[in-house]
């Protein structure tokens, strides 16, 4: 395995893309290739037996490109698809939940005392899937955890509404009743990163948030350096550094322009190298 190959992400949609800029400033000198199936978003509505499908036919295709290592940029995906992918897969996979339970669980414990819950604002179906009260429970077998599902946020995050009284007030809608019960939150969306400023004025600056993203990236940067497969060059220089950052290849499965003009919001520059693919049939996925 060679440490020069870039690192597979792949999402449902464009949410993915707060993971992908997490482990970029945790990973700099690493190349990346993204995959958004924004075809067939949202994954949260599909069956167990068509979110493992969808997941394989994205690893599968990430895979051809001779990926070093695959993160599950996608909750749903993570909490339903992680073993059919790994069955399908010769290198290491990473989700979401698990790092970011795992950040959760040590946050928490590192706090005065734990008399409080953990948190997790989450979409509606990774809520129900119950995949984060599962991860910080096998973390933790003493945790309380509640969860809320906080639907709009997403459609909020991706239109720029990130500070007026809209979003204040659905904040606050979705939180009122949780903030006195909890010490730390996970923001269990990929999207969520996104409205992390007015989340944490709505919970209060004595909550701790927890990003997946974040925590995914961490987990990411010591695996690589446990199997010896980090990216060691470290380019130099304003020059060499957008080269390296225009090697990052971005797929979508439709709707490309609207991709870039959300990926600028989550970025603040659009991506430089973006492509749309399809993915399925099962001769474009062996090719």
């Amino acid at each position: 395995m060679n440490s020069h190959l870039p690192i597979g992400i792949f999402d449902s949609g464009v949410g993915g893309l707060t993971v992908y800029r997490a482990l970029h400033e945790h990973l700099p000198n690493e190349h990346f290739v993204y995959l958004g199936d924004t075809a067939r978003v949202p994954y949260g509505t599909k069956s167990l037996a068509t979110v493992e499908r969808y997941a394989v036919e994205n690893a599968r295709f990430l895979a051809a490109h001779g990926i070093k290592l695959l993160v599950v940029a996608c909750n749903t995906a993570s909490a339903l698809a992680l073993p059919a992918i790994r069955s399908e897969l010769n290198i290491d996979v990473v989700g979401v939940i698990g790092p970011g339970a795992r950040a959760a669980v040590k946050t928490q414990r590192a706090g005065r005392a734990r008399t409080q819950a953990i948190g997790v604002v989450a979409t509606e179906s990774t809520v129900q899937s119950g995949a984060y009260t599962a991860a910080i429970k096998k973390a933790d077998a003493n945790a309380t955890v509640v969860e809320r599902a906080c639907p709009l946020f997403v459609p909020l995050a991706e239109e720029g509404w990130t500070d007026n009284d809209v979003v204040r007030m659905i904040a606050e809608t979705y939180l009122q009743d949780v903030r006195a019960s909890i010490d730390t939150l996970v923001l269990g969306c990929t999207h969520y990163p996104i409205l992390r400023e007015v989340i944490q004025q709505t919970v209060g600056d004595s909550v701790q948030l927890i990003d997946s993203g974040e925590a995914t990236a961490v987990e990411v940067k010591s695996l690589l350096k446990e199997k010896d497969l980090a990216r060691l060059t470290m380019p130099t220089g304003a020059l060499e550094r957008q080269l390296c950052d225009d090697l990052d290849h971005f797929y979508v499965t439709d709707a490309a322009e609207r991709f870039s003009r959300v990926a600028e919001r989550f970025l603040g520059s659009k991506p430089s190298r973006l492509e749309a693919v399809e993915i399925w049939g099962e001769d474009r996925l062996r090719a």
